[in-house]
């Protein structure tokens, strides 16, 4: 069980291991410190094995870029904030219509 979150170096090992997996037909492991966007890269890539085009190690690549540069929880929290946004909007157009 870690007890903090795994360094870049950490990161740049696991997907490696995982592309690499995915690659040849293997799968992924969970906790890996890869985020949501990354691992469902790495499943897609899974998926399409034995034939796997470029443009999706492409994508798993630009996932992982994503996470370390932090545009993906970045957009996580964007897309939550819409929906709390319409959430309070709803709400509010509940409560003036009653």
């Amino acid at each position: 069980m870690r007890y903090d979150y795994p360094s870049d170096d950490e990161l740049r090992a696991n997907f490696d291991e995982l592309l690499a997996s995915v690659l040849t037909g293997g799968g992924i492991y969970s906790e890996s410190g890869l985020d949501m966007e990354t691992e469902e890269a790495l499943w897609t890539i899974a998926r399409a094995y034995p034939d796997v085009p470029d443009e999706l190690v492409d994508a798993a690549r630009a996932a992982f870029a994503g996470q370390l540069d932090g545009s993906n929880a970045a957009a996580r929290q964007a897309a939550l904030v819409r929906k709390i946004e319409e959430f309070n909007r709803r709400k509010a157009a509940g409560r003036s219509g009653m």
